[in-house]
C-alpha cells in the first residue's frame, strides 16, 4: 500500500486542525472501537496524527487521550510528525536483510543526515525501517515515494538520495 502525502497550500493553524478533527470525529460512532479508525482518517487528512488533535479525538470520544497516544505509537502506520517530501522505506526482511539493508540503510541516513524514523532539515527526506516491501526477489529493496529499487549497494542509494 503506497502511503499518500496530503499537503496544504496554506498551512491550518490549531483551531482549523482541531475543526477539521472534529469534522472527521463526527463521521463516526464514539464507542471505544472508532478509534483506529479516526485516527486513520486523521492521518489521511493531514498526513499525520498532530498531538494535539489527540486532546480533541479525547474529549469528543471519551476515549482516554492516554489510549490514543498508545495505540499512535504502538501502530507503525501511524506517525505524530509529518513526512518529508520525499518517503524512503528501506525494507529489512529476511532477504533484504541478509543482503545488506542495515548498510543501506545507515548510509542514506548519513547522507541525509538524519536519523532513522526522522525528517531531514530540509523537510525533503524521511527515512524509516519496514518490515517487508514483498520484493524479496530484488533484496536489498527500498521504495522512495512508492516507487521500489532493488539490487541495491550503499552507494547505489546514496547516488538515488541525491537525484531526488
Amino acid at each position: 500500500m503506497a502511503i499518500e502525502k496530503v499537503t496544504f497550500d496554506v498551512k491550518l493553524d490549531d483551531d482549523q486542525m482541531l475543526q477539521k478533527v472534529e469534522e472527521i470525529v463526527t463521521r463516526f460512532e464514539t464507542k471505544r472501537g472508532a478509534a483506529i479508525p479516526i485516527l486513520q482518517s486523521i492521518q489521511t487528512e493531514f498526513g499525520y496524527v498532530p498531538k494535539p488533535s489527540l486532546k480533541k479525538v479525547s474529549s469528543l470520544t471519551g476515549i482516554p487521550a492516554s489510549d490514543l497516544f498508545s495505540i499512535v505509537t504502538f501502530y507503525a502506520q501511524f506517525r505524530l510528525q509529518p513526512i518529508g517530501d520525499n518517503l524512503i522505506q528501506v525494507c529489512h526482511g529476511t532477504a533484504c536483510h541478509l543482503a545488506g539493508a542495515e548498510e543501506i540503510t545507515g548510509a542514506l541516513l548519513r547522507a541525509a543526515k538524519i536519523q532513522e524514523g526522522n525528517t531531514s532539515p530540509d523537510g525533503k527526506f524521511t527515512i524509516e525501517k519496514v518490515a517487508c516491501l514483498g520484493c524479496c526477489s530484488l533484496a536489498p529493496v527500498l521504495t522512495i515515494n512508492g516507487e521500489a529499487f532493488g539490487k541495491l549497494t550503499p552507494e547505489s542509494a546514496v547516488r538515488l538520495l541525491k537525484k531526488i
